[in-house]
């Protein structure tokens, strides 16, 4: 092909570009000018459909132009491999995450200890109930990267990929739901196997962990079922009086039917003529001693006192005629004293909140009143280790793992002390009675430990978390028995 002035190749006369051997040989790179010039003399000498070259090939028109569609169709419905036929003929369960139970008790323990499988999942994170945490989006965050650890874990167990997917699904699910990680309290607990997802939303912060055996992880859930302590929380001043339920975690307040509304709904005054009337009611229902005549009016100590009573009597007769759980106060200090004086209720607290509280938030007071209860959910505790100690001479102590551990599962426990962090692993044959511990986890283990609190709170046995050096033992685990 010749070249023109500035060294560019031009068509031959009369042949379009590209013609002849030279399209034979491998192609050369060429500027964006040199191809629109191509172009153009293409479209120039481009020969009708009667002046094909010889060596140009025409398909026949008979020719059956489906016939490669219908090869293309083949192609795309013939089986698919081995690996992907399985995966569909697996059946498809529409696994939901549901939430397990509103409240945390033995029976939500009894359902979780009673799950055996090859496959069982547990996950524990903190959540946020309120603030920038929820704004930014902080526990979903951290809920897809736990996620995330599950499949990895499940695939260092040769878990099938179908199957983590399938299982982890319904918690991809619960990233879209926007209300979820709005209404969250202080912690999250998953509890995972091939057909089902389970939540609880905990009143406790938990650490990170996902847990992957044969059973679920119920250690960390400990603080919910022990620490079940309960006390009663009353708040009162001459406006105003409210009674709160209060434990561990949180508090909420008790409606009382007919509770006064302040001491005007039970000191009454009427003025007729040049005359001032007193009178003592009830709105609760009670029999309150009524004065009249002029000047009748008792002192104002009298007053609150008549109010107060009347707020015991309606709280004996709603709420406290069969408990036996502590009461506090929470009022000025010169209304504790003739509450104290008036009530019949035998277990009002020696510690009390000594202020005005009318407009102060619920989750102050209860903060205060937890601070001041701390001695008494650590009383419990105390006396039980010094009954393990008062009997570590006798038969009715353990501390050995393989004494300890059976014991839990036939009801002879009656106070468990367990090391905190402390993992025991190896299998128990309930049957054949027989312990079997590993210095690091086999394929088949169990956290010992964990089964042995479990089986422990089921028989209705005490468990306490202690640390290393509080423990009565010199090991991970001790009880005290019931009967030998």
């Amino acid at each position: 092909m010749p070249k023109d002035q500035n060294g560019k190749f031009t068509p031959i006369k009369g042949k379009p570009s590209g013609n002849g051997k030279e399209g034979l040989g491998l192609r050369r790179s060429i500027s964006p000018d040199e191809l629109e010039a191509d172009l153009e003399m293409t479209d120039k000498y481009t020969m009708g459909p009667d002046e094909l070259q010889p060596s140009v090939h025409m398909r026949h028109p008979n020719r059956d132009t489906a016939k490669k569609a219908v090869q293309q169709q083949h192609v795309r419905e013939a089986p698919a491999d081995k690996a992907v036929e399985e995966t569909f003929d697996q059946p498809q369960h529409n696994i939901t995450a549901t939430l397990l139970s509103d409240t945390i008790d033995k029976n939500t323990l009894a359902v979780l200890a009673g799950v055996r499988g090859d496959l069982c999942v547990t996950i524990y994170m903190p959540t946020h109930a309120s603030g920038q945490a929820v704004n930014e989006q902080q526990d979903l965050i951290m809920f897809k990267n736990m996620l995330q650890q599950t499949q990895k874990k499940l695939e260092e167990k040769s878990v099938a990929q179908p199957l983590i997917q399938r299982v982890l699904a319904p918690g991809y699910e619960l990233l879209r739901d926007e209300m979820f990680w709005k209404n969250q309290q202080e912690g999250l607990a998953c509890f995972i196997t091939e057909d089902s997802f389970r939540y609880l939303k905990l009143p406790v912060s938990m650490q990170q962990q996902v847990y992957c055996n044969h059973s679920f992880m119920l250690t960390p859930l400990l603080p919910v079922f022990t620490n079940n302590e309960q006390f009663y929380l009353l708040t009162f001043s001459k406006h105003n009086a409210k009674l709160f339920l209060a434990d561990a975690f949180s508090m909420k307040e008790i409606r009382v039917e007919g509770m006064p509304n302040g001491m005007d709904d039970v000191i009454h005054f009427e003025e007729k003529g040049d005359q001032q009337l007193f009178r003592t009611g009830s709105s609760g229902g009670g029999q309150g001693a009524n004065y009249h005549g002029m000047n009748s009016n008792p002192d104002h100590k009298t007053d609150i006192a008549n109010y107060l009573e009347e707020v015991d009597r309606t709280l004996w007769k709603e709420v406290l005629n069969d408990k036996h759980i502590p009461l506090m106060m929470a009022a000025v200090d010169y209304l504790q004293p003739i509450f104290r004086k008036v009530t019949r209720y035998q277990h009002v607290t020696d510690e009390a909140l000594t202020g005005n509280f009318e407009h102060e938030k619920a989750i102050k007071i209860y903060r205060q009143a937890r601070e001041k209860m701390q001695p008494f959910f650590e009383k419990k505790k105390e006396q039980a280790l010094e009954k393990y100690y008062n009997g570590s001479a006798g038969a009715l102590t353990a501390s050995i793992p393989d004494d300890v551990i059976p014991a839990t599962y036939y009801g002879q426990v009656n106070c468990l002390f367990v090391k905190k962090d402390a993992q025991l692993w190896g299998t128990f044959d309930e049957k054949e009675n027989r312990v079997i511990i590993h210095e690091s986890p086999a394929p088949e283990d169990e956290c010992l430990l964990n089964n042995a609190i479990t089986q422990t709170i089921l028989h209705n046995g005490d468990v306490y978390i202690l640390e290393e050096g509080k423990m009565p033992a010199e090991s991970s685990i001790a009880a005290s028995l019931r009967y030998a």
